[in-house]
């Protein structure tokens, strides 16, 4: 049985907050109950019909990455690669809970063979676009 954008989006939404601690209001990454909440212009997306954005990490306007019910959208020092997660496979990556810098990198390999870099703040965030990500890969 196919799943819905909806669907995903519920699912997903359910499990970053399974894994995440309260209060979410982390400095780059969010996660979005509806696409209003994205409050982000003159990103490069394109959302097809249905399409639902789930989460982001948005450092600036040049390197962002956005997970949607469909793909994987990163900006990064202004180049855009995106892929679609029907059949990728999540990398590991790494630690990223006691680092100092503000984000790092983790990545997914597409069903082509190429790898689109996510950006992971550091810290009790990281578990947004990881657990989204991982998530929505595990129910396609």
């Amino acid at each position: 049985m196919k799943k819905t954008d909806k669907s995903k989006h519920n699912i997903c939404i359910a499990a970053i907050k399974r894994s995440t601690i309260k209060p979410y209001d982390y400095k780059f990454t969010k996660f979005y109950e509806s696409n209003e909440e994205f409050a982000y212009s003159g990103m490069d997306i394109n959302l097809k019909e249905n399409e639902l954005i789930i989460c982001s990490t948005v450092v600036n306007a040049n390197n962002y990455s956005i997970l949607t019910t469909q793909q994987l959208i990163t900006n990064k020092n202004n180049v855009l690669i995106s892929g679609q997660l029907k059949n990728s496979k999540h990398k590991k990556s790494g630690m990223f809970k006691s680092i100092k810098d503000d984000f790092v990198f983790g990545s997914i390999t597409l069903e082509n063979g190429s790898d689109v870099e996510y950006f992971i703040e550091t810290g009790k965030a990281a578990m947004i676009m990881v657990n989204g990500i991982k998530t929505l890969i595990n129910i396609q």
